[in-house]
């Protein structure tokens, strides 16, 4: 969607990388690296993203950084796009996930909530195929630039595990999460 909005797929996920992380710097092999594109195109996009004054750049000896200009008059706007367009993946995974299999419950945690330190990215209790699971996750891998990563349980390992108070699981569901399904606690 934001690729057709903006034009360029490499800007999009430049875009994404500064917006989401708005502290950090980034040179320009580091970000050909993390967006798997030409470093000519990394190059441009930069160029005109610095030319409307988005990004910044500063030298640490040799190497040129950048960073996102929190300044820029249209920052905020930016930054809430960015973060709806993430919304609406995170949506239409869950949605496509629903369809592959009969989810009990279905959590999105981790990348998903901002919880760097968690295990696992999401949480899929019941039954499901796992190679069409795999494919889509890694489809959507591309669209979210970081590897999802994904716990699958079933009903009756679930009940035995929550039952025992295990560590993992208990993690899972006393963090922030995002509870997409739930036929478990809310019968």
């Amino acid at each position: 969607m934001l690729e057709q909005l903006f034009g360029s797929r490499t800007r999009v996920k430049l875009l994404r990388i500064f917006l989401t992380n708005p502290g950090n710097d980034y040179f320009v092999r580091e970000l050909t690296r993390k967006i798997k594109e030409r470093i000519n195109s990394v190059r441009r996009e930069l160029d005109n993203l610095e030319d409307i004054g988005l990004i910044s750049p500063h030298q640490v000896g040799q190497k040129k950084f950048y960073r996102v200009n929190s300044t820029f008059t249209l920052y905020p706007e930016l930054k809430s796009l960015m973060l709806k367009s993430q919304l609406t993946l995170e949506r239409n995974l869950a949605k496509n996930i629903k369809k592959i299999g009969q989810i009990s419950y279905l959590a999105l945690t981790g990348l998903f909530t901002g919880v760097l330190q968690a295990q696992t990215d999401m949480l899929i209790v019941g039954k499901v195929n796992r190679t069409k699971l795999k494919r889509m996750i890694n489809k959507f891998h591309k669209d979210f630039d970081k590897k999802i990563r994904y716990t699958v349980m079933s009903k009756k390992e679930f009940e035995y595990r929550n039952d025992l108070t295990d560590k993992f699981l208990f993690t899972i569901l006393e963090n922030p999460k995002i509870v997409v399904a739930d036929k478990i606690f809310n019968k």
